[in-house]
């Protein structure tokens, strides 16, 4: 059993850092966000929730949690990027952009799983 809690709790530390990076990422104050090419906040925000899917499955919550909390996290942070005063606002481009990439790291991670059983 100990050697059964040890994995469970290392296979858990990929999605703690990664859902603290989220937190840095997604409620830095807008001032302190760096800018570049138009669009390419998009591109973070979707590698952001890619890595969070995946992280999810590999922590070994099931593909139907992973949706629901992750895309339910995907909104409440636009909600609170539009609400709180970090001068940074809500987008529904946003949203789209961390559905897409919850999908695609959904993906990515059930590719590796199947190549490993194979």
């Amino acid at each position: 059993m100990g050697r059964l809690s040890e994995a469970v709790r290392w296979s858990v530390f990929p999605l703690s850092a990664v859902f603290a990076l989220s937190l840095v990422i997604l409620f830095s104050p807008g001032s302190t966000v760096p800018s570049g090419p138009p669009n390419s906040d998009k591109v973070v925000h979707a590698l952001l929730f890619a890595a969070l899917a995946a992280a999810s499955r590999l922590a070994g919550v099931g593909w139907r949690v992973t949706i629901a909390w992750v895309l339910a996290y995907a909104a409440l942070s636009e909600v609170l990027q539009a609400t709180l005063p970090i001068h940074r606002s809500g987008s529904w481009w946003d949203l789209a952009a961390d559905a897409f990439g919850m999908a695609l790291g959904l993906v990515v991670c059930a590719v590796i799983t199947r190549s490993r059983r194979l």
